[in-house]
């Protein structure tokens, strides 16, 4: 009989991925299901950026490459961290290629944290930044986002939950689930509770060109008295639809990106070879038009979901600040999150996520994907809210006899 390892008894499957998983199942059985789910754009990868791929395919760019990625690959990701983010990065020694975010943040924390270290995380959070945490040995510990701060950290928060087994801070900007794009004042907090205590930043950053309403993201590294402390975590999955190719990078100091070197040759070797190539493409110039272009569409998408979402009495919902995602309250209705996300799945065909899976103080909330197709945004809207008029006189009893 098998026997799993102990650590498995404490990771749960990421919710994101699970409940997209079966709405795909039951659109394969022909039933109508829209997914808000996961945070996957409706648009395909820009076709510059696959003939990139084929180009590096026919030219025989199949093998394995350095551990840290190609020279071209890295020399792109310093070009765009000069450009975009007003980071000075050494492609050589301060940069490592990824299979995506999810795995560099997995080489950074394998990387600076051991057994019992505790790691400060965002509650709500990104589902997996707990379970990447003990994984690697250490303890998350969540540190509310209140709505009525705009779902940002104050010091007093942050300095309450510091320990002496305290090693790192993770945040997310812009962040997934709320959409809030951190400021000056609130990277602020993070550095001098960082300096204070002798903390690594571990800045997840993979959505930081698609801020609305015209915010600028703005990277924690670019301030010199944090950049040496700060692991700043990058991908293309979000901004260039390209989450089939697996692909990101980290920028750190030296010393830190040769440890995840090491990790990486006996994990995976090498990022693809071929998904290096296109994000070549897509870092090493600026956006261009039709992807500034596609930015514009997903920011009407993301406001139309918010706006209609506010309709609702008991509903409320903010603007999104940046991101994929609306992020309603919907305590006001009656519903339970878990039950209600179960109703819209299973009775009316729509997937989104209860807000409790992103933590204890996402409880009472839901995360909608705004960027999927129009038609399947405004489709999506109609069932959702016509739902939510039903409450809260049918609330729970409707919702809880909901399919399995």
């Amino acid at each position: 009989m098998t026997r799993l390892a102990q650590r498995l008894s404490d990771i749960p499957s990421s919710a994101t991925v699970r409940i997209a998983d079966v709405a795909a199942s039951l659109r394969r059985q022909g039933v109508p299901v829209v997914d808000l789910s996961a945070g996957r754009a409706a648009e395909h990868t820009p076709p510059y950026i696959v003939e990139a791929a084929v180009v590096a395919m026919r030219e025989g760019h199949t093998h394995q490459t350095m551990s840290i990625g190609t020279p071209e690959f890295r020399q792109a990701c310093a070009v765009k961290l000069g450009r975009d983010n007003d980071i000075d990065a050494d492609p050589d020694r301060e940069i490592i290629g990824t299979m995506g975010v999810k795995q560099g943040l997995t080489l950074a924390l394998m990387a600076t944290i051991g057994g019992g270290d505790e790691v400060i995380v965002e509650d709500p959070c990104f589902v997996s930044y707990q379970p990447l945490i003990r994984m690697c040995g250490g303890v998350p510990i969540g540190v509310p986002l209140r709505a009525e701060n705009g779902f940002r950290w104050r010091r007093e928060d942050l300095e309450s939950r510091i320990t002496s087994r305290t090693r790192a801070i993770l945040f997310n900007s812009p962040h997934n689930p709320t959409g809030t794009v951190h400021a000056d004042a609130d990277l602020d907090v993070i550095a001098d509770v960082a300096r204070t205590h002798d903390l690594v930043i571990l800045s997840d950053e993979v959505y930081e060109r698609v801020t609305w309403n015209g915010r600028r993201h703005v990277s924690i590294a670019s301030r010199p008295d944090v950049r040496d402390r700060t692991v700043t975590v990058m991908g293309l999955t979000k901004t260039f639809s390209m989450g089939g190719w697996r692909i990101g990078f980290v920028h750190a100091e030296p010393a830190l990106i040769k440890a995840m070197a090491s990790l990486q040759q006996h994990l995976i070797t090498c990022a693809s070879s071929i998904a290096q190539a296109a994000a070549t493409a897509a870092f090493g110039e600026p956006p261009r038009p039709e992807v500034l272009e596609l930015w514009r569409q997903w920011e009407q998408r993301c406001l139309f979901v918010a706006a209609e979402l506010r309709k609702v009495p008991g509903v409320t919902c903010h603007d999104p600040e940046g991101g994929f995602y609306a992020w309603p309250d919907v305590r006001g209705t009656g519903w339970d999150d878990t039950e209600l996300a179960e109703a819209l799945l299973h009775q009316h065909h729509v997937a989104v996520v209860p807000g409790s899976a992103f933590g204890e103080s996402g409880r009472g909330y839901l995360r909608l994907t705004c960027v999927r197709s129009w038609p399947d945004v405004k489709e999506a809207m109609a069932r959702i809210t016509s739902v939510l008029r039903e409450a809260p006189a049918n609330g729970r009893s409707s919702a809880s006899g909901g399919g399995s």
